[in-house]
Formats: C-alpha cells, sequence, structure tokens
C-alpha cells in the first residue's frame, strides 16, 4: 500500500467543510460528521483503557473494537458502504456471555467507579451510548446498516461488562447507587 497521507494539512476545512471517502463534501456541523468524530473519540478513550493493566482476553477484546471503530468510521465516510459484518456482533455477544457469566448478578443500579480502569471503561461506555445517538440521527437522514446500530448497541452492554469484570479482577466491589444518599449529604449541610 503506497502512503495515503503523504501531507497533513490541505487547507480545504478552512471553510466549515470536510470532505468524505467518496469524494463529496459535507458541512463539518452535520451529523454523519458528529457520528464520525464519536466514533474516533470512543476509540481514543480505548486506547487509554488499553494502557491500564488488563487481563489477556479483555486487552484482545478492545484491539478488536478498535479496529471495527476505524470500519464504523469508514462506513461513515462513504455513505452506503457497508465494512461492518453480523460476524462482529456475535463476537461481541459472545464475548458479553462468557465475561457476565463470572460477574454476580445485579440487584441496584451501579456507578461509574472502582478501580481506575473500571472508570475509564465507563467513561467509554457512555462515549459509546453517545456515538450510538449520533448513529440514529445520521441514520434518520440516510441509512446506517443495521449491523454497525447493533454492534454500538451491543459494544455499550460489552463495555459496562467489562468494567464490572475489571473491578472484580482488581479486588474491588460495584459502586452500588444508593438513592437515599442525596438525603445524606442534605442533613450533613445544616
Amino acid at each position: 500500500m503506497g502512503n495515503r497521507l503523504t501531507k497533513i494539512y490541505t487547507r480545504t476545512g478552512d471553510s466549515g467543510e470536510t470532505g468524505l471517502g467518496d469524494g463529496s463534501r459535507i458541512a463539518k456541523t452535520a451529523s454523519r460528521v458528529e457520528a464520525m468524530g464519536n466514533a474516533d473519540e470512543l476509540n481514543s478513550m480505548l486506547g487509554i483503557l488499553a494502557d491500564e493493566p488488563l487481563p489477556e482476553p479483555i486487552s484482545e477484546c478492545l484491539i478488536n473494537v478498535q479496529h471495527t471503530l476505524f470500519d464504523i468510521g469508514g462506513e461513515l465516510s462513504i455513505p452506503g458502504h457497508t465494512l461492518v459484518k453480523p460476524d462482529r456482533v456475535v463476537y461481541l455477544e459472545h464475548t458479553l456471555d462468557q465475561l457476565n457469566k463470572d460477574l454476580p448478578p445485579l440487584k441496584d443500579f451501579i456507578l461509574p467507579g472502582g478501580a481506575r480502569s473500571a472508570a475509564v471503561c465507563h467513561l467509554a461506555r457512555s462515549v459509546c451510548r453517545r456515538l450510538e445517538r449520533s448513529l440514529f440521527a445520521v441514520d434518520d437522514q440516510q441509512s446506517v446498516t443495521t449491523v454497525t446500530l447493533q454492534y454500538v448497541n451491543r459494544l455499550s452492554d460489552l463495555l459496562f461488562v467489562i468494567a464490572r469484570t475489571l473491578n472484580q479482577e482488581a479486588g474491588k466491589p460495584d459502586v452500588l447507587w444508593n438513592h437515599d444518599q442525596q438525603g445524606k449529604a442534605d442533613s450533613n449541610d445544616s
């Protein structure tokens, strides 16, 4: 493969437009560009998470996910192009099932936190949810593949389970939501 990025700046985006992979130009404020940015941000968050000490299966899974997120960016960059195949959704579901079977059942909502790696994973999960919302905004105007929408939905679930797994690996309990906590804080202020 030849050099693809021979010049980093082009000055073609100075007017508020950006080029897509099919050669068309759209506003940088378009929902498609927003979704591309959210996919990139999630990929960056996973890069930060990958720098944490992680069990090898989780590390390998995150690398796989990063490649798929790059493919999702490619799909967004070339409207109508399909890169994400159904087997990737199956892979996430299988990984989810494997990790979740070793976790205690949840009876309460949990707060993002615990081990640092789990907190970073929860942050990635919230960015993933934003990506999902932005993909549906694109889908309202131009079709996004069903597989891509399913993949991002499963990915947010997987990141939730990975965060719980990382807390378990670190010997930290899930941080349970206590709806009475606000009342305790208010009573301490008097």
